[in-house]
């Protein structure tokens, strides 16, 4: 007699989310751990129908990956959220489990286990610890930044700003996190003097925010000594990296981030090691594609 192997969802969340390569990511890695009849998908989801996507959610699901705007409005949406989410004020992984009155939701954030990856490859805390880092940018994605570059060795690196009434929850998150950054507002000269003099710089500045930066950097002449994430992948590759690499600096672009995060999401989601090659070729064709090269991946 056969038996057809149970259905698994998952999916990630988000609005806008069509241009996710998290579907391809999930999905490559549950045909390389032979789940079969585990099904990743992408959902639309704006805030104000993130409860009601939550109350249809049944044992039939493994997780759910949420990205903006939904980490933080999902907080009070969930039974209970992990110390390290807890702490950055951002969750972007919820694992579902059964509770005797139904399903439990739990908040995860696999971000920084992705940003601290992510900068290992490119050499930031290997062999010694980051003795200094520079965070661009205040908002959510910061914190993770910080509990990054903390894993790291560096729990007090410099963050730069545009506006220093604007990042009241970052500084929340820091308290929580019990790290000790210095906030100082963007400015031409200082800031590239900290960039090129850093061990490791993370910028999460929205798309193209950071480009004066770059201009700033390529005007100055001077060579970075450190490595460079850019957790925007949108152009492919940014400003930023473009001039940090023209300039002799390491890069490593935002979607090596993206990949660990996964990869740590698969793990929490299957209970098997992630299988991390077999994501990496997926992520590598689908950055091929005409789509992820005009900027949509």
């Amino acid at each position: 007699m056969t038996t057809t192997a149970p259905t698994r969802r998952a999916a990630v969340l988000g609005h806008p989310v069509a241009h996710s390569l998290s579907p391809v990511l999930h999905t490559a890695a549950y045909r390389a751990l032979g789940l079969e009849g585990w099904q990743y998908a992408a959902f639309d989801v704006t805030e104000d129908a993130l409860e009601g996507f939550l109350r249809d959610v049944d044992l039939g699901w493994a997780g759910l990956s949420l990205t903006m705007p939904l980490k933080q409005v999902v907080f009070p949406l969930l039974d209970h959220v992990e110390p390290l989410a807890q702490a950055v004020g951002a969750v972007n992984t919820v694992l579902i489990g059964s509770a005797r009155c139904g399903v439990t939701l739990t908040g995860a954030n696999t971000d920084v286990h992705g940003l601290v990856a992510a900068l290992r490859e490119g050499g930031a805390g290997v062999g010694q610890p980051v003795a200094s880092a520079v965070v661009l940018g205040g908002g959510a994605t910061a914190a993770s930044a910080l509990a990054a570059l903390a894993e790291l060795g560096c729990p007090a690196p410099t963050v730069l700003v545009r506006n220093l009434d604007r990042i009241g929850p970052l500084r929340e998150a820091v308290a929580r996190m019990g790290v000790s950054p210095s906030f100082e507002e963007l400015e031409r000269e200082p800031t590239v003097a900290a960039l090129a003099g850093a061990d490791a710089v993370v910028s999460t500045m929205p798309k193209h925010a950071a480009d004066p930066w770059a201009e700033a950097l390529t005007a100055a002449g001077v060579t970075p000594r450190g490595v460079l994430i850019d957790v925007v992948y949108d152009p492919r590759p940014t400003a930023l990296s473009r001039a940090w690499a023209a300039a002799g600096g390491v890069v490593v672009s935002g979607e090596r981030m993206l990949l660990h995060q996964a990869a740590e999401q698969v793990r929490l989601m299957t209970g098997r090691p992630a299988p991390l090659a077999a994501m990496d070729e997926a992520l590598s064709a689908a950055l091929r594609t005409p789509a992820a090269a005009a900027g949509l991946g």
